[in-house]
Protein backbone atom coordinates (compact mmCIF):
# COMPACT_ATOMS: atom_id res chain seq x y z
CA UNK A 1 0.00 0.00 0.00
CA UNK A 2 3.29 2.26 0.62
CA UNK A 3 3.36 2.75 -3.10
CA UNK A 4 0.23 4.43 -3.43
CA UNK A 5 0.89 7.29 -1.46
CA UNK A 6 3.34 8.75 -3.11
CA UNK A 7 1.73 12.33 -4.53
CA UNK A 8 -1.56 11.66 -3.83
CA UNK A 9 -3.72 13.02 -1.27
CA UNK A 10 -7.22 11.51 0.06
CA UNK A 11 -10.17 13.46 1.04
CA UNK A 12 -10.93 11.69 4.31
CA UNK A 13 -12.91 14.52 5.31
CA UNK A 14 -15.28 13.95 1.97
CA UNK A 15 -15.55 10.66 2.58
CA UNK A 16 -16.32 10.19 6.28
CA UNK A 17 -18.94 12.74 5.38
CA UNK A 18 -20.13 10.23 3.09
CA UNK A 19 -19.91 7.20 5.25
CA UNK A 20 -22.49 9.84 7.33
CA UNK A 21 -24.38 9.80 4.83
CA UNK A 22 -24.97 6.11 4.30
CA UNK A 23 -25.29 5.64 7.78
CA UNK A 24 -28.61 8.12 7.83
CA UNK A 25 -30.14 6.56 4.64
CA UNK A 26 -29.02 2.94 6.07
CA UNK A 27 -30.88 4.14 9.60
CA UNK A 28 -34.28 5.42 7.72
CA UNK A 29 -34.78 2.58 5.61
CA UNK A 30 -34.18 0.15 9.20
CA UNK A 31 -36.98 2.29 10.62
CA UNK A 32 -39.75 1.85 8.39
CA UNK A 33 -38.57 -1.87 7.33
CA UNK A 34 -42.00 -3.80 6.82
CA UNK A 35 -42.00 -7.29 8.77
CA UNK A 36 -42.88 -9.82 5.98
CA UNK A 37 -43.93 -9.02 2.45
CA UNK A 38 -47.70 -8.81 2.89
CA UNK A 39 -46.64 -5.98 4.95
CA UNK A 40 -44.20 -4.45 2.40
CA UNK A 41 -47.30 -4.69 -0.52
CA UNK A 42 -49.33 -2.68 1.51
CA UNK A 43 -47.40 0.38 3.02
CA UNK A 44 -47.11 3.90 1.73
CA UNK A 45 -43.85 3.59 2.43
CA UNK A 46 -42.11 1.35 -0.21
CA UNK A 47 -41.70 4.37 -2.71
CA UNK A 48 -39.46 5.65 0.12
CA UNK A 49 -37.89 2.51 0.50
CA UNK A 50 -37.21 2.29 -2.58
CA UNK A 51 -35.58 5.77 -2.82
CA UNK A 52 -33.48 5.08 -0.19
CA UNK A 53 -31.80 2.20 -1.92
CA UNK A 54 -31.53 4.03 -4.40
CA UNK A 55 -29.68 6.90 -2.68
CA UNK A 56 -27.73 4.62 -0.82
CA UNK A 57 -26.32 2.62 -3.40
CA UNK A 58 -25.17 5.93 -4.89
CA UNK A 59 -23.50 6.94 -2.23
CA UNK A 60 -21.66 3.82 -2.50
CA UNK A 61 -20.47 4.45 -5.91
CA UNK A 62 -19.34 8.27 -4.89
CA UNK A 63 -17.31 7.25 -2.50
CA UNK A 64 -15.89 4.79 -5.10
CA UNK A 65 -15.18 7.52 -7.04
CA UNK A 66 -13.15 9.69 -4.41
CA UNK A 67 -11.39 7.14 -3.58
CA UNK A 68 -10.64 6.18 -7.27
CA UNK A 69 -10.06 9.62 -8.00
CA UNK A 70 -7.77 10.63 -5.65
CA UNK A 71 -5.67 7.90 -5.48
CA UNK A 72 -5.48 8.15 -9.36
CA UNK A 73 -6.12 4.54 -10.31
CA UNK A 74 -7.41 5.40 -13.23
CA UNK A 75 -10.00 6.48 -15.60
CA UNK A 76 -12.68 4.21 -15.11
CA UNK A 77 -14.67 3.06 -18.07
CA UNK A 78 -18.32 2.97 -15.66
CA UNK A 79 -18.64 2.10 -12.06
CA UNK A 80 -18.14 -1.60 -12.67
CA UNK A 81 -14.26 -0.54 -13.13
CA UNK A 82 -14.43 1.93 -9.99
CA UNK A 83 -14.77 -1.92 -7.47
CA UNK A 84 -12.25 -2.80 -9.33
CA UNK A 85 -9.92 -0.62 -9.41
CA UNK A 86 -10.23 -0.46 -5.58
CA UNK A 87 -10.10 -4.27 -5.64
CA UNK A 88 -6.65 -4.42 -7.97
CA UNK A 89 -5.45 -2.10 -5.10
CA UNK A 90 -6.08 -3.87 -2.21
CA UNK A 91 -8.95 -1.14 -0.96
CA UNK A 92 -11.82 -3.09 -1.24
CA UNK A 93 -12.09 -7.10 -1.11
CA UNK A 94 -13.75 -9.33 -4.14
CA UNK A 95 -15.99 -9.68 -2.12
CA UNK A 96 -17.15 -6.21 -1.51
CA UNK A 97 -16.52 -5.92 -5.05
CA UNK A 98 -19.00 -7.76 -6.20
CA UNK A 99 -21.59 -6.43 -4.11
CA UNK A 100 -20.74 -3.03 -5.27
CA UNK A 101 -22.08 -4.14 -9.07
CA UNK A 102 -24.86 -5.87 -7.56
CA UNK A 103 -25.99 -2.82 -5.71
CA UNK A 104 -25.11 -0.90 -9.00
CA UNK A 105 -27.35 -3.51 -10.85
CA UNK A 106 -30.32 -3.02 -8.48
CA UNK A 107 -29.79 0.66 -8.45
CA UNK A 108 -30.22 1.05 -11.92
CA UNK A 109 -33.69 -1.59 -11.71
CA UNK A 110 -35.04 1.04 -9.31
CA UNK A 111 -33.79 4.28 -11.39
CA UNK A 112 -34.77 2.81 -14.82
CA UNK A 113 -38.05 0.36 -14.65
CA UNK A 114 -39.23 3.12 -11.21
CA UNK A 115 -43.14 2.46 -12.42
CA UNK A 116 -42.52 -1.16 -13.25
CA UNK A 117 -39.94 -2.19 -10.04
CA UNK A 118 -41.00 -5.64 -8.98
CA UNK A 119 -42.05 -5.27 -5.00
CA UNK A 120 -40.43 -8.55 -4.26
CA UNK A 121 -37.05 -7.52 -5.04
CA UNK A 122 -36.82 -4.65 -3.00
CA UNK A 123 -38.07 -6.52 0.11
CA UNK A 124 -35.69 -9.52 -0.73
CA UNK A 125 -32.95 -6.60 -0.60
CA UNK A 126 -34.17 -5.64 2.36
CA UNK A 127 -31.73 -8.27 3.89
CA UNK A 128 -28.97 -7.44 2.12
CA UNK A 129 -28.20 -3.83 4.33
CA UNK A 130 -25.47 -5.96 6.28
CA UNK A 131 -23.65 -5.42 2.76
CA UNK A 132 -23.25 -1.50 3.34
CA UNK A 133 -21.99 -2.42 6.45
CA UNK A 134 -19.31 -4.13 5.16
CA UNK A 135 -18.50 -2.01 2.52
CA UNK A 136 -18.25 0.73 4.85
CA UNK A 137 -15.95 -1.43 7.23
CA UNK A 138 -13.50 -2.18 4.66
CA UNK A 139 -13.21 1.40 3.87
CA UNK A 140 -12.71 2.91 7.30
CA UNK A 141 -10.47 -0.10 7.74
CA UNK A 142 -8.43 1.23 4.48
CA UNK A 143 -8.28 4.86 6.16
CA UNK A 144 -6.79 3.81 9.07
CA UNK A 145 -3.98 1.71 7.47
CA UNK A 146 -3.57 4.55 4.75
CA UNK A 147 -0.96 7.76 5.70
CA UNK A 148 -2.63 10.62 3.41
Amino acid sequence: MQWLMKNKKLDREKILSKIDELDSFIEEIEKIKPVDFEEYKTIEKKRSIERLFQISIETVIDICNILNSNLKLGIPNDEDNLAENLENNKIISKKVSQLIKEMKGFRNILVHKYGKVDDEIVFENLDKLSDFELFKKEILDFLKKSKY
